[in-house]
C-alpha cells in the first residue's frame, strides 16, 4: 500500500459530505488538498479547520472546463502539482422520466458526466507528469438501477465506463484510474431527499437486508482513502456493493424487474405527486445553484 504523505489531492465537491470528509482524512495522513466547489463559505471554513499549510480552495463549476483548468493551475501554484484527483462533484434529481424537470435532468448530466470529463481533462498533464491516480466517483446505481432516479442511474453508469476507458488510455503512462461505488451515504444529497420525499424514505425501507442502510460519510471517506493508497481499480462502500457488479445481469433480468414492479407501482406515483407539490425536481440547494448557473449563462450569451 502506498502512502499519501506529501501528495497533493484535488477534490471536486469538496465543501461538504464525502468530499470534505475525504479531504480531512487525507490531511490527517499527511497529504495536501485542493478543494473545489461552488459554495465559497463552507470551502473557506474547511480550509481554516484543516490549516492553510495543508489545504487550499478555489470556487469553480465542474461544468466549465476553464474553471477546472484554473483549479489545477491553483494547485500547481500553491503546492507544486497534483498527484491525486477525486472527481466527486455530483447531484441527484427527483421523479420519474415523465415527471422530472428536463432542465434539472440536463443539469445533472452536465455535472455528473461532463464535470468528470472536465476534471480529468484539466488534470491530465499533471497526473501523467507525476504518475498519479484519479478516483471517479460513480455509485451502486451503476450496477443496480432505481426507479425515479433515471438521470442519476444513467450518469453513474456513464462515469463508471468513462473510468474504465480512461484506465486503458492512461495505464501505459503510469497513471492509475479507479471508480467508486457506494450504496446510500449520509450526505447532504441523501439527507435532502429523505427530508423532501416520503417516497424516497419508503423506498429505502422496502429494500431488503443492507440494501436500504445508510453509511456515514466518515466510513465512506475512509474507504476512499484506502482505495487511493492502493491505487485501486474499484472502491465499493460498503464492501458488499462489489457483489452487485457481478450480479448486474441478474438485477436487470425479467424476474428481478417483475419483483421490482410491485414496489415501483406504489413508490413512483407517490414520488411524482410529491415532486409536483414541491414544484422542483431536486433539493432546494441544487435548484438554486442551477438557476444561478442558467442566469449566468444567459448573461454571457447576451453580451
Amino acid at each position: 500500500m502506498g502512502s499519501v504523505q506529501g501528495k497533493v489531492a484535488l477534490i471536486t465537491g469538496g465543501a461538504r459530505g464525502v468530499g470534505a470528509a475525504t479531504a480531512t482524512q487525507l490531511v490527517a495522513r499527511g497529504a495536501k488538498v485542493v478543494l473545489v466547489d461552488l459554495d465559497a463559505d463552507p470551502l473557506r471554513e474547511l480550509v481554516e479547520r484543516l490549516g492553510h499549510e495543508r489545504a487550499t480552495s478555489i470556487t469553480g463549476d465542474v461544468t466549465e472546463l476553464a474553471d477546472m483548468e484554473a483549479a489545477v493551475a491553483h494547485a500547481v501554484e500553491r503546492f507544486g502539482g497534483v498527484d491525486i484527483v477525486v472527481a466527486n462533484a455530483g447531484i441527484a434529481s427527483y421523479g420519474s422520466v415523465g415527471a422530472v424537470d428536463p432542465a434539472i435532468f440536463r443539469r445533472l448530466i452536465d455535472i455528473n458526466i461532463t464535470g468528470v470529463f472536465h476534471t480529468a481533462r484539466a488534470a491530465l498533464s499533471e497526473l501523467v507528469r507525476r504518475r498519479g491516480y484519479i478516483l471517479v466517483v460513480s455509485s451502486e446505481a451503476a450496477y443496480a438501477p432505481a426507479p425515479g432516479l433515471a438521470a442519476y442511474n444513467a450518469s453513474k453508469a456513464g462515469v463508471e465506463h468513462f473510468a474504465n476507458a480512461l484506465r486503458l488510455e492512461l495505464g501505459y503512462k503510469g497513471v492509475a484510474v479507479g471508480s467508486a461505488h457506494m450504496s446510500w451515504i449520509d450526505t447532504p444529497m441523501v439527507q435532502d431527499a429523505k427530508q423532501d420525499l416520503a417516497a424516497f424514505r419508503e423506498m429505502l425501507a422496502a429494500l431488503p437486508g443492507p440494501l436500504g442502510a445508510t453509511t456515514s460519510v466518515e466510513e465512506c471517506a475512509a474507504a476512499f482513502v484506502r482505495g487511493i493508497e492502493k491505487r485501486a481499480k474499484r472502491v465499493n462502500v460498503p464492501g458488499w456493493v462489489g457483489l452487485l457488479r457481478w450480479l448486474k445481469p441478474l438485477l436487470t433480468s425479467g424476474v428481478a424487474e417483475l419483483q421490482g414492479r410491485r414496489e415501483t407501482r406504489r413508490i413512483v406515483p407517490l414520488m411524482d405527486e410529491e415532486v409536483a407539490r414541491l414544484g422542483r425536481s431536486a433539493s432546494s440547494r441544487v435548484t438554486v445553484q442551477s438557476a444561478a448557473h442558467d442566469e449566468a449563462a444567459e448573461a454571457v450569451e447576451s453580451r
